[in-house]
């Protein structure tokens, strides 16, 4: 299934009362909005995220979602729904068989969550995430006085991501783009779609006012658990005088073939550190298609993969690579790698391990007609229910 997300940011929070609108207030060091956007990024069935912003907002969007790999945002309407609609519809013809619409105001998002609404949409057209209404409910009038209790059987409070059929939800949003809706699920049952509740989770809050960003602050994850990734590489040899490997020119009688400039070391590096978040690898993240990296330096892919681990709210505990070839010779490069690798993950040196072996003369890298690479890296992540 291949998944697409809209965050819909575009709102002015005027009931918040600050001169820079919620999405954008710093949230345990990071804007409110990169919380939501990471975890997106960082799941593996989401193959695109959108946000929909307000025009006045770029410079501020462009500082949220600095470094992570996401779509170009889309200006929102008037309202709500008109914001939708506009993500929706950034997002149409790029062949997306579901979609997660999501408020920018709810900054931490389960992943059990998203992963039971993708399960759901296999029997329907939509799901969302909720929790039963526990408290007494109490119907009031003008005055506040109440008029009513009301039976609390069968009532949930419903939270986003709330997860669609693309075309279904797209069709309907365009059906029902004049009429004022409450949220998404229920524009799909007004045009008859079938929705279902999930279970949702009570730590996926929503930042009404400052009392409430204040409280996040203080519920933020502090227990962090190790998650370990591993990557692998190859690169072929072809004309040229150097090589590129762990971000450092080793001069050398050929060069290395790739799209990029086909830095093994870091291409393994990258990947294990994305497989330690559950995140892909970097043909997610910088497609081989995508012109943009074509001779590009692979320092960038690394970069991000740290980005998006600090992003998460992780940090990276240790890396460990080995490249596997005949020639040329690792052992002068070596500490020049370590540093070089540790300066661009933005940890110390004494947390990268770089070694080097042969197959002796077993095998490609033996008949030496590329370079191989295996990484290790281990990253502490917040702990998720």
């Amino acid at each position: 299934m291949k998944v697409a997300v809209v965050v819909v940011a575009a709102g002015r929070g005027s009931r918040f009362g600050s001169t820079i609108p919620k999405q954008y207030l710093p949230l345990n060091g990071q804007p409110l909005l990169r919380h939501s956007l990471a975890a997106f990024c960082a799941h593996p069935a989401v193959r695109g995220v959108v946000t929909v912003i307000h025009p006045d907002d770029q410079a501020l969007y462009e500082v949220a979602a600095a470094g992570l790999t996401v779509l170009p945002p889309v200006h929102g309407g008037a309202e709500r729904q008109d914001s939708v609609r506009k993500g929706l519809e950034a997002l149409d013809g790029k062949n997306f068989d579901a979609v997660l619409i999501h408020d920018a105001a709810r900054p931490f998002i389960s992943r059990r969550v998203i992963d039971s609404l993708l399960t759901a949409l296999k029997e329907t057209a939509g799901a969302i995430p909720g929790l039963p209404v526990v408290d007494t409910v109490k119907k009031v009038d003008g005055d506040r006085r109440i008029v009513a209790t009301q039976p609390r059987e069968g009532l949930w409070r419903a939270q986003t991501p709330q997860a669609f059929r693309f075309a279904e939800i797209l069709a309907a949003h365009r059906h029902f783009a004049d009429r004022a809706l409450t949220d998404d699920a229920a524009v799909l049952e007004a045009a008859g779609g079938t929705v279902v509740m999930v279970e949702g989770d009570p730590g996926t809050l929503k930042v009404t006012t400052r009392d409430d960003l204040s409280g996040l602050d203080h519920q933020a994850p502090t227990l962090l658990e190790p998650r370990t990734g591993s990557g692998f590489d190859v690169h072929a040899f072809c004309e040229g005088t150097f090589v590129t490997l762990c971000g450092l020119e080793v001069p050398h009688t050929h060069g290395l073939a790739g799209h990029s400039d086909a830095d093994v070391g870091i291409h393994a590096l990258a990947d294990a550190l994305y497989g330690a978040i559950g995140a892909g690898d970097i043909g997610k993240h910088f497609p081989p298609t995508d012109m943009r990296w074509k001779g590009a330096p692979s320092d960038i892919f690394l970069r991000h993969a740290a980005t998006l681990i600090t992003a998460c709210g992780g940090r990276i505990s240790n890396v460990d690579l080995t490249l596997i070839c005949e020639m040329p010779k690792i052992g002068p490069h070596r500490l020049a790698m370590v540093q070089r690798l540790a300066d661009t993950m933005g940890i110390s040196a004494a947390q990268v391990s770089v070694k080097a072996t042969t197959t002796e003369q077993l095998g490609f890298t033996g008949r030496g007609e590329g370079i191989a690479c295996q990484a290790v890296a281990t990253v502490m992540m917040p702990v998720s229910e």
